[in-house]
This record gives structure tokens, sequence and C-alpha cells, in this order.
């Protein structure tokens, strides 16, 4: 059985008269990956700053590893990325990477974190204060993973970087997700969540209103599409005449028709001679999951 990692009971956050967080309970387990999802002001950041210890809960209990989140044995075990970039000056890249892995027993080889997160030989090179945006994402994601932990969080952690950045870290989570690290992650962007979370906490107005695997959220949505491919150039105009489509749209080179009446669709596709092929079934999806249960409309970036 897998041990629990962290736990929340009942745990509320006031600054002053606002409420931020609201009764949350969840525990996590060692090895899952998990999202934190919801619109801005939904208590993410700060449900993650008080598990870091960085905050106290106004009530409620956090435990991380069966003790409190301040205790040294457990900042040992695990490491974040906040939103904010902020890196020691004065040092180039290479050496404030070897200082920060001076500080553990066991760090991952300084070979294993270039390769891991995509830093350059001229990144090493470079004193921090000179770093792109870009290249400060990079360190501070090395950073995070220099001390080999246990527990990774990250926050927002791909705002900023470009699409190859981005699949690269990516890439690196899924590496340490196979190697049974506990990752937890807030982010907007909705398909990275679809794409790499087991587990998804969605949070509105600092409660949660879901809590299952993606798949699971996306089931509970009731309108259905039918999706395939066909030449971009095959016009679609016949589908637009049979009042069971309630909407059709092309993205990434798929056509995607919304009905209620699937069966029925694919009736239609085999009918018009459309040339349709990979057709599949789609029940839901985490935009409009997202969209009805925060009442928020998020784009699927």
């Amino acid at each position: 059985m897998m041990s629990e990692v962290l736990r929340l009971e009942n745990v509320t956050k006031s600054f002053k008269h606002k409420i931020a967080v609201n009764q949350v309970s969840f525990s996590i387990k060692k090895g899952e990956v998990t999202a934190i999802l919801g619109p801005n002001g939904a208590g993410k950041t700060t449900t993650i700053s008080m598990i870091l210890g960085l905050l106290k809960p106004t009530t409620g209990d956090i435990t991380l590893f069966n003790s409190q989140p301040q205790e040294l044995h457990v900042r040992q075990r695990i490491r974040t990325m906040l939103q904010q970039v902020s890196v020691m000056p004065g040092l180039n890249v290479n050496e404030i990477l070897m200082l920060i892995r001076s500080y553990y027993l066991e760090p991952l080889p300084l070979t294993d974190l270039i390769h891991l997160t995509g830093l350059t030989e001229q990144d090493l090179k470079t004193r921090t204060e000179k770093l792109s945006g870009g290249q400060k994402r990079r360190l501070n994601f090395a950073l995070a993973l220099a001390g080999n932990p246990e527990l990774m969080i990250f926050d927002e952690p791909t705002v900023g970087m470009d699409i190859t950045s981005r699949h690269h870290f990516w890439q690196t989570i899924n590496t340490f997700a196979n190697q049974g690290k506990t990752i937890i992650f807030s982010t907007h962007y909705l398909q990275e969540a679809n794409d790499n979370a087991q587990r998804i906490l969605l949070f509105k107005d600092g409660s949660i209103v879901a809590d299952s695997t993606p798949q699971q959220i996306k089931s509970r949505i009731s309108k259905k599409a039918v999706s395939f491919l066909t030449d971009p150039d095959t016009s679609l105009e016949i589908l637009y005449q049979h009042p069971e489509i309630e909407k059709i749209f092309r993205k990434n080179n798929r056509v995607y028709i919304y009905s209620d009446h699937t069966d029925r669709i694919l009736e239609l596709l085999f009918q018009t001679k459309i040339g349709a092929h990979d057709i599949q079934i789609e029940s839901g999806n985490l935009e409009e999951a997202f969209s009805q249960l925060t009442g928020e409309n998020k784009e699927v970036i």
C-alpha cells in the first residue's frame, strides 16, 4: 500500500474578514501526481503556501510525512518551484547549482540536473542577474530538483515557458513520476492537468468542488462529442442540415461534433461519405468540466 505523504484536515485560512480557504480536507499518497486547479482567487496558492509552511492555517491541521510542515526533516524531503522567480545574484548558474547541491546528503548529479532541465552550456556560464525569464525558469526548476526530493510542489511552473521548454518540463516530471515521486502542481493550462495528472483537486471560492481523476471529472459532463479526421478541404456544410447536431468546429486537424445523439452522428458520418476516419466518442472535456463546476469559462491551452 502507498504511504500517506500529505494530509489536510478541515483547513481554513482567513485574512482579516476574507476567507481564502474554507474547511479543506484531502490527503495525498506516495507516488500520486495531483493537479490543483481553479480560477484566480479560488485558494490554490494559499493552500500551497500552507502546505509549504509559509502560511499557518487559521484553523485545521496540515501534516507532511506525519509531521508539521515547518520541521527540518520535512523541509529536507520536499522542494518547490513558486510563481515568483528569485535567484541569488553574483554567481553564475553552475556555481549556484553546486552551492545548493552541497546542502544535501544525496543530491542529484550535476549532469542529471543539466539533462533533466534543459540547461545549456551557455546557461551554466551566465551570472544569475543576466538570465532571461526563460533561463530563470530553467534554473529554478533545477534548484527544485537539486536535492532529489521525495515530494515536489510546483505553483504555475510553466508560466513564461515556450512550447519546447514546457514539453521538456513535463517529460522530466513524468520521469520522476515513473520513479514513484509524489508531485503536486497548480496550473492555468488545463491541457497540462489533463495530460499529466492522475488526480485533480478543483477549487472554487476556497473550497474543493471536485476531487477525482481527469476522466472521472470529464465523465460528469453531459455534453458529448464525436471527433474525426477528414481532408481539410472537405466541406462540412451537409452536416449542418441535421437538427441533432448542436455545434461543429475544427481544432488541431480534428473535426468535433457536439450532440446528445452520438449514435445518430455516427450513422450520419457514414451516410454523408465525407471521408471521416479515426472516429472517437468524446464524453465531455476538462474545459467544459471547469466551466460547469466553477462557473468560469476557461480555454484549454
